[in-house]
């Protein structure tokens, strides 16, 4: 719920979804996370007030907000991993292929990173994983994928998945092919999931759900076009914020004048 310029980091991965064409979005929260239900919410007493104050602009905000799209909720009672909280949406995803989003990884981009691998998995029918380059110690930060590439349309930029490896030293990474936090899978992931046990820190891993969904699908890694922001870091969070603001047309000038003028 950290606000990014002027909207909590939430609803950049809501916002992204819809754009790429979802029509439900499941919220996966624990306990203390209902400012999360309330955002999303109508909220009938803010827009009477602000509608009898006649602040027009404030209100459509408002209102953009909870017509925005159809959310449910889902309580993961204890935070016991990544595969753990996607295992928890299985009865309202339903047999059909999803999309994760990891609201804290936001990206910028033309054209929305999970439209961008929605048609590669409409192409190709199987899970697509959202890779990132990331040379040098830092990969040992992320999951990483071993792969190779694949041929024809997405020369470059699609790769056919092998196995994972989760935060590897360096010299002992596969490739320099990161995980990101967006991940179209097929609803063969729940069953995988329900039979892998739980690994480091008693936690069930998406990336070793993942490993026995490879015994039976494919799963392709795809380096999406984009600037991807990890608000979850601190750094990345100001980075992203002075970004955001600079590309706001009533926030670029005075934001870039500000810049400009600071003694560094």
């Amino acid at each position: 719920m950290l606000p990014l310029v002027d909207k909590p980091i939430i609803q950049y991965g809501v916002e992204e979804a819809m754009a790429s064409g979802c029509d439900q979005i499941i919220i996966v929260t624990g306990r203390g996370k209902n400012a999360i239900e309330d955002h999303f919410d109508v909220s009938y007493e803010l827009e009477k007030m602000l509608e009898e104050r006649g602040k027009t602009d404030l209100l459509t905000i408002v209102r953009q907000i909870s017509d925005m799209v159809r959310v449910s909720y889902v309580r993961q009672k204890e935070a016991l991993g990544l595969g753990h909280a996607v295992l928890m949406a299985k009865e309202l995803v339903g047999n059909e292929p999803f999309g994760v989003l990891l609201a804290d990884d936001v990206i910028d981009a033309e054209i929305p990173c999970l439209e961008q691998m929605r048609r590669v998995h409409e192409e190709t029918g199987a899970s697509v994983i959202a890779t990132q380059v990331v040379e040098g110690p830092n990969i040992s930060s992320y999951g990483v994928i071993d792969a190779k590439p694949v041929e024809g349309k997405w020369k470059g930029k699609l790769f056919e998945i092998n196995g994972m490896v989760e935060k590897p030293k360096e010299e002992e990474a596969p490739s320099n092919l990161a995980i990101i936090g967006r991940y179209i899978l097929t609803p063969a992931i729940f069953e995988c999931l329900e039979r892998t046990p739980l690994g480091k820190g008693g936690e069930l891993q998406l990336t070793d759900g993942m490993r026995e969904l490879l015994k039976t699908e494919k799963i392709y890694g795809f380096t999406f076009e984009g600037k991807r922001h990890d608000t979850g870091d601190k750094l990345g969070f100001l980075k992203a914020t002075v970004e955001f603001a600079l590309k706001r047309p009533d926030l670029g000038g005075p934001m870039r004048e500000y810049l400009k003028g600071l003694k560094l």
